[in-house]
């Protein structure tokens, strides 16, 4: 029996086509893999398999879940026919995790869709929490209180907790460490192996070789079925810079959320040009310490230098030579942009605000800029991009500074392997010409041959640092 079917789906952005005359089929326990390039119509798809459309974009063909057509439907019809039959997991958790809202009350609420009473709906909502690899006491937390990681693992609990029969899941390992990503995969295989079918979108070749039954690949606005997952391409740039003086001089960092510490006692050296790796499992403190790097998360204690100036702990103290010289590349990158204005006047900004460019420079430097990223320098609002495109506008927009440290958080995740390299090779450039020192939280194994050197954190204390090259 099928349990998702798309018969000639096709989408359209005005006079955009972004899918055209897409066809699949899934049964129980079956799991299809769809690859792409960023910007392909993944996303795009993987909305469209629930009923939806991000603003702007209209469906036609067919949808039908369970025998039950999805498309055209009024909001309470399609909420109904989804409830408890179809759980997505989008690419950024924020869209479906309540900033104002504890997780642990949310997750029992929606646990009401198939058990009754409290105390069963509090176990189905603690064994969800359990499933995606959270701890019991993340509970009691809102979503800004977690990594990144842990907002994708707790997204994924929402998602299980309504033990639906299709998981759509986009780029599910995205923002996760190495251990998480292997939990995750094997607790996929056997929801699989207990029934649920799975539509998997993802640059992830590892989750794609440990789950997949079938892989199509999107293309040309269609998807084509594939033989098999194609290897990891390396990137094989430049290498780095060697040392100079450092640029970036940071001394007993430490960072506290109320009596929990985040960030403990961190020494960080960073020279002109080089490029360097973060890395650690998820809420280890790597976001905390890139986010206190720009003055974002004030510091309970520490000094942040750059060419021996001292800055501010907040950014809203710090002028604009010192706003330029520290940028952080978030790690969501949806939520980071107004979604009321263009992109192309967004990154063009900072040209502007912090560089003092002309309106009619900066646009024209972003414009290059987005095409070396291989991003279409039109300028339109954010909905009508994937989230791979707007993770490089974001690196865009942090680049418009020429700044001389940038921190990027996770800004591989969404990429294939082919953009990862174009946006690896724009980083190295600018590495290069402007002598920004890099800073890279990542979990993406791929960036091995791109960095110098590795640092790790632990418990919120970053260890000695790893040579790669």
């Amino acid at each position: 029996m099928t349990v998702l079917e798309i018969a000639g789906l096709s989408a359209r952005a005005g006079e955009t086509v972004l899918l055209e005359d897409v066809s699949l089929a899934l049964e129980p326990g079956r799991v299809l893999v769809v690859l792409g390039a960023s910007g392909a119509g993944k996303t795009t798809l993987g909305l469209a398999a629930t009923g939806r459309a991000r603003p702007g974009i209209e469906l036609s063909g067919s949808v039908r879940l369970a025998g039950s057509p999805l498309l055209d439907r009024p909001a309470s019809e399609l909420r109904r026919v989804r409830a408890g039959v179809v759980g997505h997991l989008p690419q950024q958790p924020s869209a479906v995790l309540d900033p104002v809202r504890r997780c642990g009350p949310v997750l029992a609420e929606l646990a009401a869709l198939h058990h009754h009473g409290r105390a069963a709906r509090l176990a189905a909502a603690r064994t969800a929490l359990a499933e995606a690899g959270l701890e019991p006491d993340l509970w009691r937390r809102f979503p800004h209180q977690l990594s990144g990681g842990q907002q994708q693992r707790m997204a994924l609990a929402t998602t299980l907790v309504t033990r639906p029969r299709v998981l759509v899941l986009d780029e599910p390992t995205s923002g996760l460490d190495v251990a998480n990503r292997t939990a995750l995969t094997a607790r996929l295989a056997a929801l699989s192996h207990a029934g649920t079918a799975m539509l998997i979108l993802t640059h992830d070749l590892t989750l794609a070789r440990a789950l997949a039954d079938d892989v199509a690949e999107l293309r040309d606005h269609g998807l084509m079925p594939s033989p098999a997952v194609p290897e990891h391409s390396r990137f094989e740039g430049s290498p780095a810079a060697s040392p100079t003086s450092p640029v970036l001089v940071v001394r007993g960092l430490t960072v506290r959320a109320g009596r929990t510490t985040l960030v403990e006692d961190v020494d960080l050296e960073l020279a002109a040009g080089s490029r360097t790796t973060l890395t650690g499992a998820s809420g280890a403190g790597k976001t905390t310490l890139g986010r206190a790097l720009a003055g974002l998360t004030p510091p309970a204690a520490g000094t942040i230098e750059v060419d021996g100036v001292r800055l501010p702990h907040l950014a809203r103290r710090r002028d604009r030579a010192q706003l330029r010289a520290v940028h952080y590349v978030h790690q969501d990158s949806r939520a980071s942009f107004d979604e009321f204005r263009g992109v192309l006047d967004q990154v063009a900004d900072t040209g502007r605000l912090l560089r003092g460019l002309s309106r009619a420079d900066a646009r024209l430097e972003a414009e290059e800029l987005l095409r070396s990223l291989g991003v279409d320098p039109l300028d339109r609002r954010p909905g009508l991009l994937s989230g791979g495109q707007l993770q490089r506008c974001a690196v865009a927009r942090a680049l418009m500074a020429h700044p001389r440290v940038l921190v990027c958080d996770e800004v591989t995740s969404a990429l294939d392997a082919a953009n990862r390299t174009r946006l690896l090779d724009v980083l190295t450039a600018a590495a290069n010409r402007h002598g920004t020192a890099l800073l890279m939280i990542s979990h993406d194994e791929t960036l091995a041959p791109f960095v110098d050197r590795t640092l790790f954190i632990t418990g919120g204390r970053v260890s000695t640092s790893v040579v790669t090259r």
